[in-house]
């Protein structure tokens, strides 16, 4: 779906597509196009947003870009599969890099057990990895890193240390009251990418709510991402404050609807005052950027 008058060969989504899977293997075929089919259900919402969507066409050192990468394997005496090269998922320098097998449910589900994540889903790791991406185009060099190391910490500690000490000890004690996940507590810039994707998931599932019309207790559940040429610090308050509470009115609706078919509760998450904090200063970036995208 290549506009008329557009000279690239590939769609804004495909060209932020760097490296695919090895298509031999007809199962990842399917696996792939789960891949395509999460990172363009996150560019609508960055797009909707205004957020700066550069491929690396345009800037080949830091610009967006994706890998959907296997594990690769080798037969040990054959029979044995091990693994020669383990694949991880994350974010280096704009290009984020996708482990395929996020896209096989039952093994992220075994993943998501053996880690005692309550939510693991392959959006949320678009999600998630965008959010370091933006870290670095609206937060690093911007006059918002001193509000940013109050709210989430000194992003300049030691990156290894802190994953080595998450690893080994687990997550920091009580974190619920001040952290949106247990893995948000691992680093700064971890907390930051867990507090964006979570501020992704919402605005997303109440545009979707609102598309079908939908009401909680006689309230009009809002579209958050309508536009507004007029973004000042009274609107963008009120329009978080809005967003938030459509989101508590909805969130136990999706909870009860799922308990009612035997399901896990789509949003097993409590937010803390400290983690909501966050979430609007997520919400203070994201306006602050949609204001200077519509005004250029």
């Amino acid at each position: 779906m290549v506009a008329y008058d557009d000279d690239n060969e590939y769609c804004l989504s495909c060209r932020l597509t760097n490296k695919i899977p090895n298509l031999d293997e007809p199962h990842n075929v399917t696996l792939w196009f789960r891949m395509e089919q999460a990172k363009r259900r996150l560019l609508y919402t960055l797009l909707k947003l205004n957020l700066p969507v550069v491929d690396r066409i345009t800037n080949p050192t830091s610009g967006l870009g994706f890998a959907f990468l296997e594990d690769q394997v080798e037969d040990e005496y054959g029979n044995e599969l091990t693994i020669k090269n383990f694949v991880t998922t994350g974010h280096s320098s704009g290009m984020i890099t996708i482990n395929l097998n996020e896209a096989e449910h039952s093994t992220r589900m075994e993943i998501r057990d053996k880690m005692q994540e309550q939510y693991r889903t392959l959006i949320g790791h678009f999600r998630h990895e965008s959010g370091h991406y933006y870290w670095d185009k609206l937060v690093k060099n911007s006059n918002k890193l001193t509000a940013f190391r109050a709210l989430f910490g000194d992003e300049t500690i030691n990156y290894t240390q802190s994953m080595q000490n998450y690893y080994a000890n687990g997550p920091s004690e009580n974190w619920q009251n001040v952290w949106i996940s247990a893995y948000a507590t691992m680093h700064p810039w971890e907390d930051w990418a867990e507090t964006w994707a979570h501020y992704l998931h919402m605005v997303d599932t109440l545009e979707t709510a609102n598309a079908y019309d939908m009401s909680v207790t006689n309230n009009k559940i809002a579209n958050p991402l309508i536009s507004s040429d007029y973004k000042d610090e009274v609107y963008t308050a009120t329009s978080f404050t809005h967003l938030f509470n459509d989101w508590c009115r909805l969130t136990p609706v999706l909870n009860a609807l799922n308990r009612s078919m035997g399901i896990s509760d789509p949003y097993p998450f409590v937010i803390s005052i400290t983690a909501l904090d966050k979430l609007r200063f997520v919400h203070e970036i994201v306006m602050e950027a949609n204001s200077i995208s519509t005004t250029n």
